[in-house]
């Protein structure tokens, strides 16, 4: 008598149907690449968790908690900037004082080649634009601030995490906002997209005092400015007095990735 071999077709179309399902994912990620890039980094934007999830601390630069949402910091940042009181003190008793501080140290940096009258500039944070005035008036006349208040014709609106600008747009930028960063790898990386390869960001920072109560973060040295900025190298540190802050950091933007240990 002849016994019949048991068979599992079931199994067998599993297998056909796997097979053929890989091929399809493989054709489709070869000939649209883009399109399957895209839908990735749309799965993982749709189940992203609230912003201040993704904003972490390190041992030398704290990110202060209390903000529940983006939108929350954004108001607390404009409590400030239009606070009326402070745009008056901005621009009377305090105008002609600061723009005669940012021109002695933009004229430093003229000296050591850092900034040129040729250069286009962006200052980074700038409230009612005091440094850009200070560019103009040492020479540097292609000279704009960004803020989430607009100060017209010195300063336009702006999110610092987010420039209004095209990639490689400036040859110098400056900021001594960036204890006003609530997500601080964001804020570098946006002044390391609008710089231009060999281009110099300066920013001026506080290691001995922390900021006010409308500071996003507090930095205790300059190691996590050197990992954050990712395609830049460091050029100089030094001591400054700029209104609270008693630091300058130089760095100059390069084609390649730099790994940078201080």
């Amino acid at each position: 008598m002849e016994t019949a071999k048991t068979k599992h077709p079931t199994f067998k179309y599993l297998i056909l149907s796997l097979s053929l399902s890989f091929l399809l994912l493989f054709l489709f990620i070869s000939l649209h690449p883009n399109r399957f890039q895209a839908l990735l980094t749309t799965t993982v934007t749709e189940n992203r968790p609230p912003h201040s999830a993704f904003v972490s601390s390190t041992e030398d630069l704290k990110i202060r908690p209390g903000y529940t949402s983006y939108d929350t910091y954004i108001q607390r940042q404009l409590n400030k900037t239009l606070n009326p009181k402070l745009r008056e003190i901005w621009t009377t008793r305090d105008w002609d004082r600061k723009i005669q501080v940012f021109s002695r140290f933009f004229a430093d940096l003229k000296s050591e080649k850092f900034l040129a009258d040729s250069s286009k500039c962006l200052c980074v944070g700038a409230r009612v634009g005091q440094e850009v005035e200070a560019l103009k008036r040492v020479g540097v006349a292609d000279s704009i601030g960004i803020d989430l208040v607009p100060f017209p014709p010195l300063v336009i609106k702006g999110d610092f995490h987010n420039q209004p600008f095209d990639d490689e747009t400036f040859d110098f930028e400056f900021s001594n906002v960036f204890d006003h960063a609530l997500r601080p790898e964001k804020f570098i990386a946006e002044i390391e997209r609008t710089l231009k390869s060999d281009g110099v960001a300066v920013l001026h920072v506080s290691l001995s005092r922390r900021g006010d109560k409308y500071s996003a973060n507090d930095l205790y040295s300059v190691k996590p400015l050197v990992k954050l900025f990712r395609r830049s190298k460091l050029v100089r540190v030094r001591k400054v007095d700029g209104f609270g802050l008693d630091t300058e950091v130089v760095f100059r933007k390069t084609k390649k990735n730099i790994t940078q240990r201080f």
